[in-house]
């Protein structure tokens, strides 16, 4: 009963607006680390739920020139990373042992978007609940440190908000994750950040499909549509003459419904999830992502890829 009501009053909290993002997942990591979770199941579900709802919100708040351009520009860089990591990562994990469709789902986990892309190929692949378990511990774990982490190197290497923004889209695996580090830095990185990472995303679809060819697999493949409404709220925010005030109000409520899906998210991780993820595996995930953010990294800080 303890932790029942210590978590509620942590999802008020959280939705309260007296705590930013990144202390929000904090908060939620800690009680999953440190009481027994009431509501597992109910909440991965809501919180895959409140994210979409959240992102599609936040595109209120943005400008459809500004998002079709920051796409369009990113398109290129994104087709280049996830292929890289696709290959790297699958050689990885032959070279280092790790079962073949757990490396799998790691690698689509970190080169497309996280839990979205590991969830979409599980079935594809007929993925063991372990697998699928240990691919998700791995990507959640580094996700949870990425969000605290990334703000800090970019104010520390005085990143612009569109360098910031770029390299969170690319660099860091869910969703979430990218909006909460981008939000932290400035409206710009958000709007550029979420932008491009939901045009990695559909990368989800294409790949899913080309997996269920070669294995001849007849596990139907899911369309992230949230990314199509999220691209209608960014089009009536921009051409639709409403009061400015019901948009800001609509984008504020997008905020805070993320800051509540991070504590959701972060409380997910547990002391049995950290257990079932292993060495080989997490060793996997941590050497991608760390080659994948600091490659991404160094190109935007030469010039070589912006938006």
């Amino acid at each position: 009963m303890r932790s029942k009501n210590i978590f509620f009053l942590c999802i008020i909290l959280a939705a309260s607006g007296l705590v930013s993002p990144p202390l929000a997942l904090l908060g939620g990591l800690i009680y999953g680390l440190s009481v027994p979770h009431p509501y597992t199941v109910e909440t991965r579900s809501l919180s895959r739920f409140l994210l979409q709802a959240s992102v599609v919100l936040l595109g209120f708040g943005m400008n459809l020139r500004e998002v079709v351009h920051a796409g369009r520009s990113g398109f290129l860089y994104t087709a280049i990373s996830i292929t890289s990591v696709m290959m790297v990562g699958l050689i990885l994990g032959r070279l280092m042992g790790v079962s073949k469709n757990a490396s799998l789902l790691i690698t689509c986990g970190t080169a497309i978007c996280g839990g979205s892309a590991i969830a979409a190929m599980a079935p594809i692949t007929s993925a063991s609940d372990e697998d699928v378990a240990v691919s998700m511990g791995t990507v959640f774990t580094l996700n949870s440190i990425a969000l605290l982490i990334f703000p800090l190197i970019g104010y520390a290497l005085h990143l612009t908000q569109s360098q910031f923004g770029l390299w969170a889209a690319l660099a860091i695996h869910d969703t979430s994750s990218v909006v909460g580090a981008a939000a932290k830095y400035g409206p710009l990185a958000l709007a550029i950040g979420t932008t491009v990472k939901l045009a990695r995303a559909l990368w989800i679809v294409p790949l899913a499909l080309g997996t269920a060819a070669v294995t001849r697999s007849k596990a139907r493949v899911k369309l992230p549509w949230f990314i199509v409404y999220f691209v209608g709220a960014v089009a009536i925010s921009s051409y639709v003459p409403l009061h400015s005030l019901l948009y800001k109000s609509l984008s504020h409520l997008g905020e805070q419904g993320l800051t509540v899906t991070l504590f959701l998210i972060g409380t997910g991780l547990s002391r049995e999830t950290l257990r079932r993820v292993g060495v080989r595996p997490l060793v996997q995930g941590v050497l991608l992502w760390i080659g994948i953010g600091t490659l991404s990294l160094l190109a935007i800080r030469a010039g070589w890829i912006a938006i």
